[in-house]
């Protein structure tokens, strides 16, 4: 095993035990900060494919910007130290069947599927071609999913405004 493979396994490994700790933990705050290393352990693989830009947005844009609005949502509600009900025994169960039936089917697709090249002529992942296709509006473009993509966020911060405005008011 080469120093690649150990740098893949040790990023996967990251990766996927915080997202089972995001995903079982019981305290709110920490969920959050499990899902901070998630997201870099995922922006560590891109770095780990040479692709600088994509992990250089992943970082700025989840990192930096979902999972910080997250934690200040948390503080602003004033629910970082409750913990989380611990959910029905049915509903683990009925979680991981999903979660073995979707790998199953999942690797089934893959084994029956026969990849061959389309053809097409590969795009270089660089600044620039990210840029153009990132600010361009038509085939290929994805100027319009960039704009849902922040409304999306405008939407959560207002979301996070109101549910801290509403807790605040209970209280006085």
């Amino acid at each position: 095993m080469n120093g690649s493979a150990i740098i893949f396994y040790g990023l996967g490994a990251l990766t996927l035990v915080s997202a089972l700790l995001a995903v079982t933990a019981k305290k709110i705050f920490r969920a959050a900060i499990f899902l901070l290393f998630t997201l870099i352990g995922v922006a560590g693989i891109y770095f780990w494919l040479n692709y600088e830009f994509i992990a250089a947005v992943q970082i700025v844009v989840y990192v930096g910007g979902i999972v910080v609005m997250i934690i200040f949502s948390i503080f602003l509600t004033q629910q970082s130290g409750e913990k989380l009900p611990s959910p029905p025994t049915r509903r683990m169960v009925s979680a991981l069947v999903a979660t073995i039936l979707g790998f199953a089917l999942a690797g089934l697709q893959i084994w029956q599927h026969h990849f061959t090249g389309d053809g097409k002529i590969v795009i270089e992942p660089s600044v620039l071609n990210i840029g153009k296709r990132m600010l361009g509006t038509g085939d290929g473009g994805y100027a319009l999913p960039f704009e849902v993509v922040s409304m999306l966020l405008l939407a959560a911060m207002i979301g996070c405004i109101v549910i801290a405005m509403r807790s605040n008011n209970k209280t006085t």
